[in-house]
């Protein structure tokens, strides 16, 4: 890992930890999770083990400090966890195709459908699901709108990213691609 890495992951981390924070709660205390497009970018950008364990772990625990979602925080890093590993091993799969921002779209969106669905699990698991919601009724409220939201700040944040990238002479899986 090279410090110019781990700057723009910290930049990636940090801009979607703003995101999260600004985003009112809805839905039992949850709210989509911007952050969690930032680390799908980061992922894209910096294929590599190392950088997205640091990367889901970090994004984890920043979640689940900042979560409205009354005992958030280990179902947060527990998500981003597995989250940011099966995402890591199908970017590494689709290597050729992920640089194609519809691609990334739609792998966004499956990726967030995967965060909700182990949070939601693991939130019931370790500690319940708030005021008796159904872990369906959450799950159609929240983790649904938050694919879309995801999938749209996907589309527009990305490409501003790579053309900076690109311009800058930063060297991403992106800038070798």
């Amino acid at each position: 890992m090279n410090t110019k890495n781990l700057v723009l992951m910290a930049l990636l981390v940090g801009v979607g930890a703003a995101l999260y924070l600004i985003i009112p709660g809805y839905g039992e205390g949850m709210k989509p999770d911007f952050m969690l497009t930032m680390m799908f970018i980061g992922i894209i950008l910096f294929p590599t083990f190392k950088e997205t364990l640091l990367l889901a772990i970090t994004t984890g625990v920043l979640s689940g400090l900042f979560s409205t979602f009354p005992g958030g925080f280990f179902p947060n890093i527990i998500d981003k966890a597995i989250t940011g590993i099966v995402f890591f091993v199908i970017v590494l799969a689709l290597r050729s195709l992920i640089q194609k921002i519809a691609v990334g779209a739609v792998l966004v969106g499956l990726g967030t459908i995967l965060s909700g669905t182990i949070f939601l699990s693991m939130a019931s698991i370790l500690v319940g699901l708030p005021g008796g919601s159904a872990f369906t009724a959450l799950f159609v409220a929240v983790v649904l709108p938050g694919v879309v939201m995801n999938a749209i700040a996907f589309i527009i944040i990305y490409p501003i990213i790579t053309n900076l990238l690109k311009r800058a002479n930063f060297k991403t899986s992106v800038s070798q691609a």
